[in-house]
C-alpha cells in the first residue's frame, strides 16, 4: 500500500508547506532520529515530549537523507530545499490518524488484546498456533503504547489475512485513541492487576478504560472468574466467549493437572467442556500464568474453527516466549546480543537498532537464519534484509539456512559473508570464523538450534547473574521526566558501576536516551566510561589532586567542594601551557548536610579565588539535600534550598555568566517541583527504587538477582543442613542447593529462615547457614522444582527492600555489595 506526501497531508488534515519530491512514496514511519532506516521512503514525525523536542533533529535527519517530515512548528524551509513538510497541530494525533486510515483500507480480521499481564505472550502464542492457517501481522515485541500501536498497524499489507495487536494504556482517555487504530473484530481481555494503576481512579475504572478497545469488536473473549472484568464485558451488549474454572461458561474448565513428579517433563493437562463435548489439551508449562494464557488461546482457536486434534498437537508444542534481547559478555572480548526467540523482518530491524548502540566495538557481526513464514516473496524479503544490513553498516554476515543463501547476490561486496546450510555446518568451521573484539547479534528461528550457538559464544561464567532490564530503566527515566518543567536538564548517577549494574552499559543507554550529564564517584570510573566511547559530560564527585591531569585528558569535570581543593586545581590550571584556557568545574555548597561543600562563611574567599583564575569555568553550582524523601523534614529541606539560592546568588553576582543550578535528587524531583531550577540529579530512582513510599510503587523493576538450583537432596526428619547444623528437618524434606553465597553478595544474615527466595511462583525459605559460594533452600512444598531451575533472590517478584530489611540496611548497600564475579546480563524488551 503506497502513500504520497499529498495523500498523507489530506489524511492527517495537515497543511502541505512544501512538496519537493512528487514521486516519493512513503513506506516507513520514523519517530526516533537515531534509528534511521531507508531514509528516502521514511516519514519522520517530529513529536514533542517532556524531555525532547524532535524538531531539533530535523537538520540532522535531512543531512542523513530523510526528506519527508510531519511537524507542528514552522521552520525555515529555505534550509531544506529538497524536503517535504506537512504542518499539523499535533504530530502524535497525525501519526494515529494515518495509522487508523491505513487500518481501514484492509478488511482482514484482527484480534485485539488488552489487560494487565500476558498480552505479549498470548499474542506470540497465537502466532505460533495459527501461523499454519494464516499470514499473520502482529505487534513487534511489546509495541502496545500510543506510539507502538500505530507503528504496529502500519505493518499491515495486502498479503496478510489476520492481525494480532496488543494495546496497553496508563491513564484515562488513551484507549479511545487506540481503538479505531486497532479496529479489532475479536477482542481479548487477559486479566487485571493493581500494578501501575496511578493513572486511574480505581480498578473498576481501569477495567472500563481498557475495555474501550472493543468498541468495534464482534466478539469478546474473557475469563468469568475475574469478576470485575466479567461485569464490564457483559455490560457491553456484545457477543462474548467466556471460560471459567468455577461456573458455567462457553469453555468450562473441569480439571487442571500439573505434573508433580520432579524427574518428569513439566506439563499440564487441561480438560474442559465445549458445546457439550469434552476436550483436552496438554501444554509444556505448569505455572498458573501460562495455564491462564493457554486457555485464552484455546478459546480463540475453538472460535476460529480449528480442529480439536490439531489444537491438541499445536498446544503440546507451544514454545516459551523470550520477550527480550539479552546482552552479555562473549568469548575473546566480544559481546553477544541474543535475540533468537523469533526471526522476522520487524524484530530484525529492532535488534539491529539495539546492536548499533554497541558501537564501542568497531566490528559488528550478524548471525542470521532463514526467516520463516513471512508471507513475502523470498526475493523481496531478502532484498529488504540486504538493505537493512547495509544501512546498519554490518561488517560481517553469517547466514544459516537454505533460503537465506539468496543474499549472496544482494549484499555489497564490502560486507564479509559466510553461508552455512545448517547449524552443524556452522560449528564445523567455528574456529575459522575467528570471533574477536566484535559485537555479535544472534537472530534466528528456533529450528536452527541457535541456543547451541549462543552457548558456544557466551563466556562461560558463574551461574549467578544480575539482570539489568534496560527497557525498565528507560521507563523510569521517562516517568521522572514527566515531572520536570520545560527546559530542566537531567544528570544521572552512574557511580559505583551504576549501583552495581555495570557503568558502561547503563551510561551508553542513558547517553542514547539524551541525558545531559553523568556523574561518577572517582576519576577512574569516568576514564573507563570515556574508553567505552561515552561522550556526554561527566562530573567527578570525589576528585583527587593526583587525577587532575587524567581528568583534563579525558574531559572529566571535577566537583570542587573545599578551598584546599580549589587552590590545588587553580595551581594545576595555571601550570598548563595550553591555548584553550577553559577548566570546567562544579561547585558544591554546604547547606545542612555537613559532609562536603563550601560553607556560607567561605564564600568571600571562594569568590576571590575564582576572580583570580578566570580560566576556571563553573559549569554548575549545587548542593546536597539531607532528607528530601522525608515529609517530617520538609521545613529543613526548604531551609536548605533557600540558603542554597542565597549562596548561589552571592557567587553569581561576581561572574559574567550564570552556571547551572541543581539541588534536587531522586525523591526531590517529584516532591519539590518548584525547586527544580536548571537541572535535577537522578540516582537510585532510575534503577527502580525511590525512598519516598508514595512514589516507589510507580517504578519499574530494573535489577534482578538470580541463581540456579545446583543439586537437590532428600533429607529425613532430624537430619541437619549446612555448617554448624543450625537447621534440622522436622519432616521428610527436599532441599535445593543454589548457586549463590556471601562471596556473591548474599550475606550470612539471610540464612537460617530469615529470608526466602522465589521459585515457581512461591517462596522457598533459606535453611541453614549461607556459605561462601552457595546456600540451601527448602523446596519440599514445590515438588516441580528441578536441578537447573532459576531462583530469584530479588527482582520482579521479591523486592530488594525485603532483603535490605533483613540486613538492617538500605537497598543501595544491597546492590553495591554484589560481587564482580556475578555476571551482569542486560536485557531489552
Amino acid at each position: 500500500m503506497k502513500y504520497t506526501i499529498p495523500d498523507i497531508a489530506r489524511i492527517v488534515q495537515g497543511e502541505l508547506l512544501q512538496n519537493s519530491t512528487n514521486s516519493t512514496y512513503i513506506e516507513h514511519l520514523l519517530l526516533d532520529s537515531r534509528q534511521i532506516l531507508f531514509p528516502a521512503t521514511a516519514l519522520f514525525f517530529a513529536v514533542k515530549g517532556t524531555r525532547h523536542n524532535a524538531h531539533e533533529f530535523i537538520s540532522q535527519l535531512y543531512a542523513e537523507g530523510v526528506r519527508s517530515f510531519v511537524i507542528s512548528e514552522k521552520i525555515d524551509l529555505k534550509n531544506y530545499p529538497e524536503a517535504n513538510f506537512i504542518l499539523v497541530s499535533n504530530t502524535l494525533d497525525a501519526l494515529q490518524a494515518l495509522a487508523a486510515h491505513h487500518r481501514q483500507r484492509f478488511y482482514l480480521p484482527v484480534i485485539g488484546i488488552t489487560g494487565s499481564n500476558g498480552k505479549t505472550i498470548i499474542k506470540e502464542w497465537l502466532y505460533q498456533l495459527l501461523r499454519e492457517d494464516f499470514h499473520i501481522v502482529r505487534s513487534p515485541r511489546s509495541y502496545n503504547s500510543q506510539f507502538g500501536v500505530p507503528l504496529s498497524v502500519w505493518q499491515i499489507q495486502t498479503e496478510h489475512n489476520l492481525g494480532i495487536f496488543e494495546a496497553g494504556i496508563s491513564q484515562v482517555g488513551e484507549m479511545e485513541r487506540l481503538a479505531p487504530i486497532v479496529h479489532c473484530n475479536i477482542g481479548l481481555f487477559t486479566n487485571i492487576g493493581e500494578a501501575h494503576a496511578a493513572g486511574f481512579p480505581n480498578i473498576k475504572e481501569k477495567i472500563h478504560e481498557k475495555a474501550k478497545l472493543f468498541e468495534f469488536a464482534d466478539i469478546i473473549f474473557y475469563c468469568k472468574d475475574h469478576t470485575l472484568i466479567a461485569n464490564e464485558i457483559e455490560s457491553l451488549n456484545k457477543k462474548t466467549f467466556s471460560w471459567s474454572q468455577s461456573q458455567d461458561a462457553d469453555l468450562r474448565i473441569i480439571q487442571i493437572i500439573s505434573n508433580q513428579q520432579p524427574e518428569a517433563r513439566s506439563q499440564t493437562s487441561i480438560e474442559a467442556f465445549f458445546q457439550n463435548e469434552k476436550h483436552q489439551i496438554v501444554i509444556p508449562f505448569t505455572d498458573a500464568a501460562s495455564i491462564e494464557n493457554a486457555i485464552h488461546c484455546w478459546a480463540i482457536l475453538l472460535h476460529l474453527g480449528i480442529e480439536a486434534e490439531s489444537i491438541q498437537q499445536r498446544m503440546a508444542h507451544l514454545e516459551s516466549v523470550e520477550m527480550r534481547l539479552e546482552l552479555k559478555e562473549a568469548i575473546n572480548n566480544c559481546i553477544l546480543v541474543n535475540d533468537s526467540y523469533n526471526s522476522d523482518l520487524t524484530s530484525l530491524t529492532l535488534a539491529l537498532n539495539f546492536l548499533e548502540q554497541q558501537r564501542k566495538k568497531a566490528r559488528l557481526t550478524l548471525i542470521l537464519s532463514d526467516i520463516l513464514q513471512s508471507g513475502e516473496n523470498q526475493e523481496t524479503l531478502y532484498s529488504k534484509v540486504a538493505q537493512l544490513i547495509a544501512e546498519k553498516k554490518i561488517n560481517r554476515l553469517i547466514a544459516i539456512g537454505e533460503a537465506i543463501a539468496i543474499l549472496k547476490n544482494q549484499l555489497p561486496k564490502s560486507i564479509e559473508s559466510w553461508f552455512f546450510p545448517s547449524a552443524n555446518a556452522f560449528f564445523e568451521q567455528f574456529e575459522q570464523l575467528n570471533f574477536q573484539n566484535e559485537a555479535i547479534l544472534l537472530k534466528g528461528a528456533r529450528q536452527f538450534a541457535f541456543e547451541r550457538i549462543a552457548n558456544r559464544l557466551a563466556l562461560k561464567a558463574h551461574k549467578t547473574v544480575l539482570e539489568i532490564n534496560l527497557q525498565n530503566l528507560t521507563r523510569n527515566l521517562y516517568l521522572y521526566s514527566r515531572y520536570l518543567r520545560p527546559g530542566v536538564r537531567t544528570m544521572a548517577m552512574v557511580k559505583a558501576a551504576a549501583y552495581g549494574s555495570g557503568g558502561a552499559e547503563v551510561a551508553r543507554l542513558l547517553e542514547f536516551q539524551g541525558i545531559d550529564y553523568l556523574t561518577v564517584a572517582y576519576a577512574d570510573e569516568g576514564i573507563e566510561l570515556r574508553k567505552e566511547g561515552i561522550h556526554i559530560p561527566i562530573m567527578v564527585l570525589n576528585p583527587e589532586e593526583a587525577s587532575f591531569d587524567a581528568m583534563r585528558r579525558y574531559q572529566l569535570e571535577p566537583e570542587i567542594y573545599s578551598l584546599k581543593l580549589l587552590k590545588a586545581y587553580a595551581l594545576f590550571s595555571k601550570n598548563q601551557n595550553e591555548k584553550t584556557l577553559d577548566f570546567p568545574i562544579h561547585l558544591k555548597l554546604e547547606t545542612g548536610m555537613h559532609r562536603l561543600g563550601f560553607s556560607e562563611n567561605q564564600l568571600s574567599e571562594l569568590i576571590h579565588l575564582l576572580q583570580a583564575h578566570p580560566e576556571i569555568e563553573i559549569k554548575s553550582i549545587f548542593t546536597h539535600l539531607a532528607a528530601s524523601e522525608a515529609p517530617e523534614h520538609d521545613v529543613f529541606t526548604i531551609e536548605q534550598l533557600q540558603l542554597f539560592e542565597k549562596m548561589y546568588e552571592q557567587v553569581v553576582e561576581t561572574l559574567p555568566y550564570r552556571p547551572l543550578r541543581h539541588a534536587l535528587n531522586t525523591a526531590g524531583v517529584h516532591r519539590f517541583p518548584d525547586w527544580q531550577m536548571d537541572m535535577v540529579r537522578l540516582g537510585i530512582g532510575l534503577y527502580g527504587l525511590d525512598n519516598y513510599s508514595e512514589f516507589k510503587e510507580k517504578l519499574f523493576t530494573v535489577l534482578s538477582l538470580k541463581a540456579t538450583i545446583s543439586q537437590i537432596h532428600e533429607v529425613n526428619p532430624g537430619e541437619s543442613v549446612g555448617y554448624g547444623r543450625r537447621w534440622k528437618a522436622e519432616r521428610p524434606s527436599r532441599i535445593g542447593t543454589i548457586s549463590i553465597g556471601y562471596a556473591d553478595g548474599l550475606r550470612r544474615a539471610a540464612g537460617n529462615g530469615k529470608f526466602s527466595v522465589w521459585l515457581h511462583g512461591q517462596r522457598a525459605c533459606i535453611v541453614g547457614t549461607v556459605a561462601m559460594d552457595m546456600c540451601m533452600i527448602d523446596i519440599t512444598d514445590i515438588p516441580q522444582a528441578r536441578e537447573g531451575d532459576e531462583v530469584e533472590i530479588f527482582g520482579e517478584n521479591l523486592s530488594v527492600w525485603e532483603l535490605a530489611k533483613v540486613y538492617d540496611t538500605i537497598p543501595l548497600e544491597v546492590l553495591t555489595i554484589i560481587s564482580e564475579r556475578v555476571k551482569r546480563v542486560y536485557v531489552q524488551e
